[in-house]
């Protein structure tokens, strides 16, 4: 009898798991949504050291594809039509202080009309670091009289990078209280730079919750979500931020996560506007400039009958359609400004960001404003997150490149409850 029981259990833990999880597979809304003439896009695959690439997408053919990194960032398509892209790789025998071989981070131009099926790289600017992870240079941006903005998280700064060369550098710790070493802490994560004219540019602090316009000559001139005095928890968590000016009070500049919570890859659209990926609210928002700070007035959290999960790159083209890269549901997405997908495609894992060619990043491009139809308009983000199972989830889908998209919570607690039944049906039949 307790034989029967327990390949009773068995059974019912196998078909518990085979039964949803092809009833999910069934039921899970398509990611790819062909477009009709739909421009060229390049787009950076990340793929958490790797097998890192940057691939140009006409719809949804690949035109060209480049590998070479263990990871590549922010991508741009250059007026000469030479691409650059953002990269870390090991390797590398020039390591300064370090030991060699180490990882390199800078960045890379790619020429598509040369090499043997791939683009070939034709320059690079990098330095060497000492870790792979927090480390990166994540963004570049091309400057109208030549050379390269660069943010680097090893030493949380800003560059301007000429010929080769830094001609100018503008250092996170006049702003923010800097640790002794940070090197070795992911501390601010500075993950963005857009130079938005006038010697201006605008800085994504990742892990301060907090976007600031740096001046040349000047400093910073504007923070977008200034610490009101909400709770640093999201800022302190992972040993981020923290209390590093010896007053031992425990504040940290952090900016409310109801705004934005770890963003990547802002745009600015204008003098007040400016749209973001707000990752870890898992949701795309155009912030305006008010009387009272910088405020969401349009959000959109989904897109195709999916949720966004964790998207890092959003662009608002000169259509007023906005281009997503939506990384851990592993698709870019263009939707029009009622977040109706009008294209959409699968990629690898995981894209870190996608942009328009020829277009690209634009100041000038329409805004939505709070009477946009569709918009959530100052909506409260609901992450819907769960202690320890939702950061599993992100985990799985990160490390494990096979999981498909459509794994959430409900998934991994029926595969937690198959295993449980079916270990304990095989101990019951063990013991009897």
């Amino acid at each position: 009898m307790e034989r029967d029981r327990g390949t009773v259990l068995v059974a019912a833990g196998v078909a518990l798991l085979v039964v949803t999880l092809a009833a999910s597979a069934a039921l899970a809304p398509p990611r790819d949504v062909a477009g009709e003439g739909t421009n060229e896009t390049v787009v950076s695959v990340q793929a958490f050291r790797s097998a890192g690439n940057v691939q140009a997408l006409n719809g949804s053919d690949v035109a060209w594809r480049h590998a070479g990194a263990e990871s590549y960032f922010e991508v741009e398509r250059l007026e000469d039509g030479t691409v650059a892209v953002a990269f870390i790789e090991g390797g590398y025998e020039e390591c300064g202080r370090f030991e060699s071989p180490c990882p390199h981070t800078g960045y890379r131009i790619l020429d598509p009309e040369s090499g043997d099926g791939s683009p070939a790289v034709i320059e690079e600017w990098s330095f060497p670091v000492g870790t792979q992870t927090n480390s990166e240079v994540h963004a570049i941006d091309p400057l109208p009289d030549g050379g390269f903005a660069v943010v680097d998280m090893e030493y949380e700064r800003l560059l301007v990078v000429e010929n080769g060369e830094v001609v100018w550098q503008w250092n996170a710790s006049e702003l923010y209280d800097a640790p002794p070493d940070p090197t070795r802490v992911d501390w601010l994560h500075m993950n963005d730079v857009e130079h938005i004219g006038d010697g201006r540019f605008l800085v994504s602090v990742r892990n301060a919750n907090q976007l600031v316009v740096v001046e040349r000559g000047a400093g910073v001139v504007e923070v977008i979500n200034e610490d009101r005095g909400t709770d640093d928890a999201t800022c302190t968590q992972n040993s981020q931020l923290d209390d590093y000016s010896g007053n031992s009070d425990g504040d940290v500049r952090c900016g409310d996560p109801a705004v934005i919570n770890h963003q990547h890859n802002p745009h600015w659209l204008g003098d007040g506007v400016v749209l973001v990926a707000d990752s870890d609210n898992d949701r795309v928002v155009e912030l305006h400039r008010t009387d009272d700070g910088w405020e969401p007035v349009w959000t959109l959290e989904s897109a195709g009958d999916i949720g966004f999960d964790w998207p890092r790159d959003a662009d608002r083209l000169a259509s007023g359609h906005t281009l997503v890269t939506d990384t851990m549901n592993e698709r870019v997405l263009e939707v029009d400004k009622q977040g109706r997908v009008v294209w959409s495609v699968s990629t690898e894992n995981v894209p870190y960001e996608a942009d328009r060619v020829p277009v690209g990043e634009r100041i000038g491009v329409p805004s939505h404003g709070v009477d946009a139809e569709g918009g959530d308009r100052r909506a409260e983000p609901d992450s819907g997150d769960i202690p320890l199972l939702t950061p599993a989830v992100v985990g799985l889908q990160a490390g494990l490149p096979w999981v498909p998209y459509w794994v959430g919570e409900l998934q991994v607690v029926v595969v937690l409850v198959s295993l449980s039944l079916v270990g304990g049906g095989l101990f019951v039949r063990q013991q009897s």
